[in-house]
């Protein structure tokens, strides 16, 4: 890496400097250490540390989560524009509020319970194909033919999606989700559209298919936001179809790299993995850790509604704040030793899932995915080894993952 005087004094999450998307952690520590309330070039702050983020997190009221100001500049009147400007995770009450409460009455904890039986029947599925390819011969790829393949599953069988019709949504996951990123090419804003098109255009099939077919709403996310509990409650055709959207969106890439990340950080850190595996009930504080240690969604934003103070810096009103994520996990203020993987640490009140009222909805549903498949694949996969000249990080620096992940079981 760069000397801090090279790149601190011009850093910009739309320019990273060389190195960062292999490494943001270094860039993290000195920006929290010299500049942790940090104006970019645009105007917009850049938070580093923990408890400015949580002061974010925790005041709706002060911090907004809507995007439509920022995001017209961005997108335009376009499909991209529609969708993120609808979706729960970028609006703030009463919509947020309607959504939330729909899709967390069908995720319960006992409908989570519930998802553990055909989850473990899933991943012993992978597991068994992933040993039957290393047989004849042929590559295994952590995250297509096991990573990737658990969420989709998952979040296509809470709303319902037919086996048959679930290929096409990871590409379209991906091609929306990369569309987030600071910085934007021509080709990842035509992709990005395009996703979103196809995308709503399948879901107005399926759609209509269960209002003449409705599920269960106590268990089927799709028929109870289809219904509301109410009908003031009711969310309008736009609001359904582009919260599907999210929900396929949000719940695939972040449990995706979660699963991907652990197993490619085990590998650096063979005193954990030896712990991990001796020691399998330690799989609940070791999915907090990996969460905590490489979280999947490095950065958030805000706006602020109000002139406010954030870390003894103060700003005015409509200032675009980005949380960092990833560097409020390794602020050693919260956390003993940050750049240390301990599987077993104690009250790990990381970020990952964010906190106060826009916390993810689907928190509970991503930690049992980590644990069953991180789990079960160490049991029967104990010796594993990564590729690491030959993996493939997604070069993106929001979702933190990778594309490809080969290795030998």
């Amino acid at each position: 890496m760069h000397t801090d005087i090279d790149w601190l004094a011009s850093f910009d999450l739309r320019a990273l400097p060389p190195g960062f998307h292999d490494a943001p952690y270094p860039f993290y520590r000195t920006l929290r250490e010299r500049d942790p309330v940090r104006q970019m070039p645009d105007g917009s702050i850049l938070l580093t540390r923990y408890a400015d983020c949580l002061q974010v997190y925790k005041d709706a009221s002060a911090f907004s989560s809507d995007k439509k100001a920022e995001f017209f500049p961005k997108y335009g009147d376009s499909p991209l524009f529609e969708h993120h400007t609808a979706s729960l995770v970028f609006n703030d009450p009463p919509l947020h509020t309607r959504v939330r409460k729909l899709i967390i009455g069908a995720l319960s904890q006992r409908a989570v319970d519930a998802m553990q039986i055909s989850l473990i029947h899933l991943v012993d599925r992978l597991l068994d194909e992933m040993g039957a390819r290393a047989q004849r011969g042929e590559s295994v790829d952590l995250i297509e033919h096991f990573a990737a393949a658990i969420p989709v599953e998952i979040i296509g069988n809470l709303l319902g999606v037919p086996h048959d019709e679930r290929e096409p949504l990871r590409d379209w996951s991906l091609a929306i989700l990369g569309a987030l990123e600071p910085s934007l090419t021509d080709e990842q804003l035509t992709r990005g559209n395009r996703a979103v098109t196809e995308f709503v255009g399948y879901l107005k099939t399926l759609v209509a298919r269960r209002r003449a077919s409705p599920g269960d709403p106590a268990t089927d996310v799709l028929t109870r936001l289809i219904q509301g509990e109410s009908a003031s409650e009711r969310l309008s055709e736009t609001e359904l179809l582009q919260n599907c959207v999210f929900i396929l969106n949000a719940g695939h890439e972040t449990t995706t790299n979660l699963i991907g990340n652990a197993l490619e950080t085990l590998t650096r850190w063979p005193n954990a993995r030896h712990t991990l595996v001796a020691n399998p009930a330690l799989i609940k504080s070791a999915v907090e850790e990996f969460l905590r240690f490489e979280s999947s969604n490095q950065l958030g934003n805000r706006m602020s509604t109000i002139a406010t103070r954030i870390g003894g810096v103060r700003l005015p009103a409509q200032t675009r704040i980005t949380l960092c994520i990833g560097a409020a996990n390794r602020d050693p203020a919260q956390f003993e030793n940050p750049d240390t993987l301990d599987i077993t640490r104690e009250h790990n009140r990381h970020l990952a899932f964010g906190s106060g009222p826009h916390q993810c909805a689907g928190l509970a549903v991503a930690r049992l995915e980590g644990a069953v498949a991180i789990g079960r694949f160490l049991s029967r996969f104990p010796s594993y080894e990564i590729d690491h000249t030959h993996k493939v990080r997604g070069g993106r620096a929001r979702f933190r993952g990778f594309l490809k992940l080969p290795a030998r079981l």
